[in-house]
């Protein structure tokens, strides 16, 4: 069985796509992809958290790489096809980290399903609920694709799949696979400076787990496979998510998440999603801890993402850490309400 494209078939009829990660007999945690993506998203989470005691799980929503579309799907729906997908896989107990545009599904598991299913939440990086919080900030071509899936919705389909598709065109060219080539030399070449420089005890080498090291191509196939996975059904999934993001709204008010507590993790210079959008987030989830990363943007946020699940997931036999509030670079914000 190939780990990283299973399905299960719903009591409704619909095809749920999801893969696993990391170790068989782990502890389990249930991954929800960004905004747009897919199960593959979670691949490289066993390599950047060091860790080989983590069952990563990533379900893909509707329409997104194999699990059947629905249009009429709302974020609402969602807990009752992570259920199912638990008790297919034996799992009574887990952790649920939500990232970007999958923070909103995690909160709708925080307020729907029994509150001892759930071992810890966590949102990293997380979208905020646009009509409450305001969208000073958003980036004006967010607006604009989120104002044409709301009131032109077939038009944004037309333009994204051309986009898509030029995009598929270009990257078979010999030209532009060169190109990306040499762009993921340099992230290696950079990723293995800093390593050299982490690693300089026997303690932290230790911590670290041996992996194979892929060539330039594998890497590149890889990556590819990843963005392309997430429209293997066409543009119209995105185009129903990006309602549900933005306009249509989630479909619950935040006051009816009493999970507690629910983790944040948040760059302050975040231009995806607004650090203000995010503490209007925070203030009025009742039970929800911020944590404000100073210096650190929506995409450079990942590298914390190894603290953040040994503070969801503690590792064995160390107990559940005090996170380092006073860190630089790091505050910590406690919204009560």
């Amino acid at each position: 069985m190939q780990r990283d494209s299973q399905v299960l078939k719903l009591a409704d009829g619909r095809v749920l796509g999801f893969a696993e990660y990391g170790s068989p007999t782990g502890k389990p945690v249930f991954f929800f992809h960004g905004f747009p993506s897919s199960r593959l998203e979670a691949s490289g989470i066993p390599e950047l958290v060091h860790r080989d005691d983590l069952r990563i799980i990533a379900p893909e929503r509707p329409g997104f790489g194999l699990s059947m579309f629905n249009p009429r799907h709302r974020i609402t729906d969602w807990p009752d096809d992570v259920r199912a997908l638990a008790a297919h896989l034996g799992i009574n107990r887990f952790a649920i980290l939500g990232g970007s545009g999958g923070a909103p599904y995690a909160l709708a598991c925080a307020r729907a399903l029994p509150a001892e299913m759930m071992s810890a939440v966590g949102l990293l990086a997380p979208a905020a609920p646009w009509k409450e919080a305001g969208i000073a900030g958003v980036p004006r071509s967010s607006r604009i694709v989120a104002l044409m899936g709301y009131y032109w919705p077939a038009s944004l389909r037309a333009v994204s799949a051309g986009v898509v598709g030029l995009c598929r065109w270009l990257v078979a060219t010999g030209f532009v696979a060169r190109r990306i080539d040499s762009w993921l030399e340099s992230v290696e070449a950079k990723r293995n400076s800093r390593s050299v420089a982490e690693n300089t005890s026997s303690l932290s080498l230790a911590s670290s787990p041996k992996t194979a090291t892929k060539s330039t191509h594998e890497t590149r196939a890889a990556l590819l496979r990843s963005v392309f996975e997430t429209f293997r059904q066409g543009t119209a999934p995105m185009v129903r998510e990006s309602q549900l993001l933005t306009w249509e709204g989630w479909g619950f008010p935040l006051d009816e998440v009493r999970y507690d507590k629910i983790l944040i993790w948040h760059g302050v210079e975040d231009g995806q999603s607004p650090i203000r959008m995010v503490r209007y987030l925070a203030r009025h989830l009742p039970h929800c801890e911020l944590r404000e990363l100073e210096g650190e943007t929506h995409f450079t946020l990942v590298k914390h993402l190894g603290r953040m699940l040994e503070e969801m997931v503690p590792v064995e036999g160390e107990g559940r850490q005090e996170r380092r509030g006073n860190e630089a670079g790091q505050r910590d914000v406690r919204a009560e309400v």
